[in-house]
């Protein structure tokens, strides 16, 4: 994986690589492209270091790792959700101004139509025939954004819910109840 890093001219690029390398283990072409779809989103979407993300990742396979470790954005802080519909896609946004109801967002996607041009990277893309990453990251780094489409979105803020813990009537443990059900949702789905 060293030699993909000497690949990579832009020392900012290069840093960022490192990080997500150490927090996830090797560079894999899905950690790769999600660090590619922030950085559209960071663009077009003039988004700075300092501000808050929101993203709703549309796979849990490696692309939310950049969004962790290099934004913060993560399933703890709610900065981070996952979708898992298995699509390289995610919805980016700002954080939303006090009383805002609906922002700017952006859905960028790897573009399948776009990969054909990059016949062993469409190969991988389309699971036609086992590419490893070390012939699929190379690629990716030589065609940049032309491999992705993306779309502006309206997204709804969310109105924040007051929370309700509660004891479960049936198994005795405090839980978070939205809509003050008294039993819990494992104890809800148990078979009576």
């Amino acid at each position: 994986m060293e030699n993909i890093l000497n690949k990579v001219k832009d020392p900012q690029m290069k840093k960022d690589l490192e990080k997500i390398i150490k927090f996830h283990g090797y560079l894999s072409s899905g950690a790769l492209i999600g660090y590619q779809m922030l950085n559209i989103a960071k663009r077009e979407l003039d988004i700075k270091d300092d501000e808050k993300i929101y993203v709703t990742c549309e796979t849990f396979n490696c692309v939310p790792d950049p969004f962790q470790i290099l934004r913060g954005s993560t399933i703890g802080n709610k900065g981070l959700k996952v979708e898992d519909y298995d699509k390289m896609a995610v919805t980016i946004n700002k954080a939303a101004a006090k009383g805002e109801e609906h922002i700017k967002g952006i859905r960028v996607f790897l573009d399948a139509a776009k990969t054909e041009k990059y016949p062993k990277l469409h190969a991988w893309y389309m699971n036609y025939e086992k590419v490893p990453h070390e012939e699929v990251l190379p690629i990716l780094l030589d065609a940049g954004e032309d491999l992705y489409s993306w779309e502006f979105v309206d997204i709804e803020v969310p109105k924040k819910k007051k929370k309700n813990v509660l004891i479960c009537q049936m198994c005795g443990e405090s839980f978070v109840s939205w809509d003050n059900k008294r039993v819990c949702i494992p104890c809800s789905s148990k078979k009576s």
